[in-house]
């Protein structure tokens, strides 16, 4: 710029896509936790936010990120599904649609609004079969049994693999290309467990000094999954269609 900073100028994917990004990363700024870049512009096509100078992951920078991410999750938000202000109820997660239609009870929005939809498009597509698609679908019923205590929504960055955590020059973490809207923390956590993320023992450690999560949090790791896995099945086939299964299976 003519200022002497650098930024980052996106295009989006979807008609919305830019609309629901740059809503998501307010909404998460609001919450005056993870530091997450500014939105200087948008418009249909394009998000212009700062560039994050580029670091290496620490371990004092992780345990940092897991307080952190603590600290956004208790931000709330009005519902489970709801989307950032100003943000659209057709978003997008990666590629892929995502609609955020608020709900009360998170098994059964889970369910709903964001594992059957990616199952059938995925049946649909041929990646999954229809009798493994049944095993998902008897495992969504069961989700209210299986889900743990009930928790009120959290700010859910919503696409938090590895890829959109990047550390800065002092080591700590930023998130970028965000999925925002309210859901269930163990969410965000069990993508960075899905695809790893540098130090992921000592973000857990942040975390649960901060906000400890309610026992048996690590047997449902695999219920959060089931998300991005279809999501993964919708985008790029059967690879992942094996994993969500492996995943219904294992919950018995």
């Amino acid at each position: 710029m003519d200022d002497g900073r650098t930024v980052v100028v996106k295009r989006g994917d979807g008609p919305d896509a830019v609309r629901a990004e740059a809503a998501g990363l307010r909404w998460l700024a609001r919450a005056d936790a993870v530091p997450v870049p500014a939105v200087h512009g948008s418009e249909e096509h394009w998000l212009v936010t700062d560039r994050v100078p580029g670091g290496r992951p620490t371990p004092r920078g992780a345990v940092r990120l897991g307080r952190e991410l603590a600290a956004l999750h208790a931000a709330g938000a009005p519902a489970f599904g709801a989307p950032p202000p100003g943000g659209p109820r057709e978003a997008a997660i990666g590629r892929a649609p995502m609609r955020n239609v608020p709900g009360d009870d998170w098994p059964t929005w889970h369910a709903e609004h964001r594992v059957l939809p990616y199952l059938r498009t995925a049946v649909d597509a041929g990646s999954l079969r229809p009798r493994e698609a049944a095993v998902l679908e008897r495992l969504c019923a069961r989700l209210p049994g299986l889900a743990g205590p009930a928790e009120p929504p959290a700010r859910l960055h919503g696409d938090l693999w590895n890829g959109n955590v990047l550390w800065d020059a002092d080591g700590r973490a930023w998130l970028v290309d965000p999925a925002a809207h309210g859901g269930h923390r163990e969410t965000d956590l069990a993508m960075l467990h899905l695809f790893g993320c540098p130090h992921l023992d000592r973000v857990l450690d942040g975390y649960q000094e901060t906000a400890p999560l309610a026992d048996g949090w690590r047997d449902r790791i695999g219920l959060h999954q089931l998300f991005p896995l279809l999501v993964h099945t919708v985008l790029f086939g059967r690879p992942y269609a094996r994993q969500a299964l492996a995943v219904a299976e294992a919950a018995g």
